[in-house]
Formats: C-alpha cells, sequence, structure tokens
C-alpha cells in the first residue's frame, strides 16, 4: 500500500512512523519555507495518546515531564483554585517540547527505508491527486491548493486572540503540577519541563497582536504563583482561531490533523484530538484489510461517520469553556464562586472530567 501525506507536521510524522510499522510505503510532500522553529511551543499528551506513541517511539519519558496535579485559578482569587484534579497513582498527562519530539521522530523517519520525502514544487499536489500511485493521499496542511480546491467549506470562528509562548527558568522546586489562571485579558497556563524549567503560554483576548515582550513579562511575574524565576526564553506568539471541516474527504484524499479541526489551546486538546482520530484510522485500515477491502474512498466515509460528531461536540465543549470563563470574568467571577464550589465536591465530576481529557468522547 502506497501512502500520501502533505505537511511536515508533527501529526503527521506520528502517523507517518505508525503506518510504516504497518508495513506501507509512506511518501511526505512539504513546503520549506513554512518551516519555522517552535522552540517555545509544548504539547500536553494524555495518559492514553502517550502509551499509543511510545508503542512506536521507545523511551519517550526522557522527552516528557509528568504531570500530576492541575490547578485552575480565577483572577479574583489566586490562592484557592476554583477546580483542582489530582491523580497520586498515575500521571493526569505529560508535557513535552514540539521541537523535541518532532526531532525524535524526524530522526526515526530518516531510517527507514519505506519513507521519502520530497519539497512541494510547481503542479506537484496536481500530479499527486490525479496520480494513481497512491491508495490514500492525507492532507494535514491548510494552505495549498487541494485545501483550497476542494476542502473549503468550514466552519470558522476568530478568537481576537493571540497565544504568546515562552519558557522561564527558575529555582529548583518539586514541579508535577500545572496550574491556569483565567485573567482578565485571557488565560495563562504555566505547564512544568522540569523541576527547574517550565512552559507559560497566554492567550491574549481582545488586545493588540504585538505586546512587547516586557509586558507579557510583566503579566507572568504577576500571576506566577510557584516559581522565582531566573530568565525568560524568547516569546513567540501565534493567532488563535476556531475550525472545523464540515467535509472530511474528497475522492482519496482525506484532511486531517489542524487542517480538519483547530480550537483553542486552553484545554491543552488539540494534539490529542489528532491522536484519537490516528488511532482510529489505523483501527479501520486494519478492519478494511482483514476483509480483503482496498484503501480508498470507502475507508474515509466510514472515518468521518465514525468520528465526525464527536469531535464536533468535544472541540464545541472547548469552545464553550473559552466563552464561559470570557463571561464569568465580565461578571467579576460570580460564576465560578458559586458553580465550582459545587462540582468540586463532586466524585462524578472529578472522575469524568480527568477520563474525557484523557480519551476523549467514547459512547
Amino acid at each position: 500500500m502506497n501512502i500520501c501525506l502533505i505537511g511536515n507536521n508533527l501529526s503527521n510524522l506520528v502517523l507517518a512512523k505508525s503506518l510504516l510499522d504497518k508495513k506501507m510505503n509512506v511518501d511526505l510532500y512539504y513546503k520549506p519555507e513554512i518551516m519555522v522553529t517552535k522552540n517555545t511551543r509544548t504539547i500536553g499528551i494524555s495518559e492514553s495518546n502517550l502509551n499509543f506513541i511510545n508503542y512506536s517511539i521507545s523511551n519517550l519519558e526522557k522527552i516528557s515531564w509528568p504531570i500530576n496535579e492541575i490547578k485552575v485559578f480565577n483572577d479574583t482569587n489566586q490562592k484557592k483554585p476554583i477546580l483542582n484534579f489530582e491523580s497520586k497513582d498515575k500521571k493526569l498527562f505529560s508535557v513535552v517540547k514540539y521541537d523535541d519530539l518532532f526531532n525524535r521522530l524526524s530522526n526515526l523517519l530518516k531510517k527507514k527505508k519505506n519513507f521519502k520525502k520530497y519539497i512541494i514544487k510547481k503542479n506537484s499536489l496536481y500530479k499527486i491527486k490525479s496520480s494513481k500511485k497512491y491508495d490514500l493521499i492525507i492532507n494535514s496542511d491548510k494552505k495549498n491548493s487541494i485545501t483550497e480546491d476542494h476542502f473549503f467549506n468550514f466552519i470558522n470562528k476568530d478568537y481576537n486572540s493571540t497565544a504568546y509562548t515562552t519558557l522561564i527558568k527558575h529555582d529548583y522546586c518539586k514541579n508535577n503540577m500545572a496550574f491556569q489562571i483565567f485573567t482578565k485579558i485571557g488565560p495563562l497556563a504555566f505547564l512544568p519541563l522540569s523541576n527547574n524549567k517550565t512552559s507559560v503560554v497566554f492567550s491574549a483576548i481582545n488586545q493588540p497582536n504585538n505586546i512587547e515582550d516586557k509586558i507579557i513579562k510583566e503579566y507572568i511575574k504577576k500571576y506566577n504563583i510557584n516559581y522565582k524565576i531566573n530568565s525568560f526564553s524568547k516569546i513567540q506568539k501565534f493567532k488563535l482561531i476556531f475550525s472545523f471541516a464540515r467535509k472530511y474527504y474528497h475522492n482519496n484524499i482525506l484532511l486531517f490533523g489542524d487542517a480538519l479541526h483547530q480550537i483553542h489551546p486552553l484545554t491543552g486538546q488539540g494534539f490529542n484530538m489528532t491522536m484519537r482520530d490516528i488511532q482510529i484510522l489505523l483501527n479501520l485500515i486494519d478492519e478494511q484489510q482483514n476483509l480483503g477491502l482496498p484503501l480508498d474512498k470507502s475507508l474515509l466515509i466510514k472515518f468521518e461517520n465514525k468520528i465526525k460528531h464527536l469531535s464536533f461536540i468535544f472541540a464545541s465543549g472547548v469552545d464553550f469553556i473559552h466563552e464561559f470563563f470570557i463571561f464569568d470574568n465580565k461578571l467579576n467571577n460570580s460564576i465560578t464562586k458559586n458553580v465550582f464550589k459545587f462540582l468540586d465536591k463532586s466524585n462524578l465530576f472529578n472522575h469524568h472530567i480527568p477520563n474525557v481529557a484523557n480519551r476523549g468522547i467514547i459512547f
């Protein structure tokens, strides 16, 4: 079987490794001009997805950091959390630097004989989609001619927000608790990477998209509750949008990854959604092959039918959380004071929410 992947991104590298493990031939096409460093970007990976990735990538724990507690605060009280999730016997999730995981996968794939990378040249994508060489074409790049020609109908929402990311170095401390503060101008998350290094993601709402670095650092220092900060890395930024494709496939072409769905990073679930998509796609491939059926459009129809409604519910839930906290901040956190006081005492809530974050929505 010959599979074509479009886009040199993390989701495609994980997918490529998984397909190669199934003895398939994989070609990856990419645009080198959009390959920019993401050395301040980190990813929260749920326990179930970490186990899946670790099956293909040994010793992943060497580049990941375990989190066993999550605390959520609002702007009016940064001492008492409105939500607190804790697990004494297992990780809630792990944090890994985007570049570390990307480079680990890239180095693994270089050693695979059935994997080849090609730079997209003029008319390359036209030749790919009209060629009979590939059983499936999986497109994870939202900005190319295939997406523009066949996948132009999206549910889009501009959050009018910019996410600023940086890494802070601080004095040594036991650092396995992630925390997030819903400030007046947006959520600010601290994600530990080691006992002396932490990733920070600040999603500024309705602010100029060119806030000076010194102002971002001042916000981080103001809401920091755990660390004696020694230094900041370079601050990087990216626009935040909600995007969900109404159409998943065209002939044997499947839209995938961030090109398929993009959500707000406040819950750290964007990459986890894609990892669950990969596992479902792989299971459908196994079913198709066990039945002696080809990998063609029929597989993509099954994939869309199986996950589209669940993915939309999940993505909409994340969007609701974002809008809820914006509204609550306008009311001086009067809703969270009462609602989360009740929810925090609910064993069902405290068990169900981490389970959904770990495994997604399962019916």
